[in-house]
């Protein structure tokens, strides 16, 4: 599967297991699980052919980890960033002291004000390195990146989860736990 394919079918997974699996007559099952075969019957059905070579092509090769096998490997998740009702059965963890978010400029002023907000997704998404955030930036444009002082948040009593793709979950970041990279 070419660069393109693999992106196509991310997307068209993503759109599915994250926000509509309803359109695919798909429910997700305790921690945002889909059976592998009903998923690809469901693609099928709507036309959207996806074989499960192409299916294990797409978890190992996405560059975000998107997507996760249980260790079964008969069901599939999108590892977070749904907008539909799940419980994602994840753990509250200790985080490491600093995280980082990264932005487009254009929402940065707003951040200082409210913090970091989940808005129509379950979690605020923190990643563990500057890289990461600042590509997740640019995809608002020029990026900004934040520092977020998640060893002083968990001080305070925020919860924070690990998504199996190593990227930070918490339900809100005050602005003062906020500082510029």
């Amino acid at each position: 599967m070419n660069d393109e394919q693999l992106v196509k079918v991310s997307k068209y997974l993503s759109k599915h297991l994250r926000h509509q699996p309803q359109s695919l007559g798909l429910t997700l099952q305790p921690g945002g699980w889909v059976g592998v075969e009903e998923l690809l019957a469901a693609c099928a059905k709507s036309r959207f052919f996806i074989s499960r070579a192409q299916l294990d092509a797409v978890v190992a090769g996405n560059d975000k980890q998107r997507f996760s096998f249980d260790e079964s490997g008969e069901r599939i998740r999108a590892n977070q960033g749904h907008s539909v009702e799940v419980d994602l059965a994840l753990v509250a963890q200790v985080p490491p002291g600093t995280l980082y978010h990264g932005t487009g400029v254009g929402s940065v002023e707003a951040i200082r004000r409210e913090g970091l907000l989940k808005l129509r997704r379950h979690h605020v998404h923190l990643s563990p390195d500057i890289e990461t955030a600042r590509k997740v930036g640019a995809r608002h444009g020029k990026p900004h990146l934040f520092v977020v002082d998640t060893q002083a948040m968990h001080a305070a009593g925020h919860l924070f989860y690990c998504s199996d793709n190593g990227v930070w979950l918490t339900d809100h970041v005050p602005p003062e736990f906020l500082h510029d990279a």
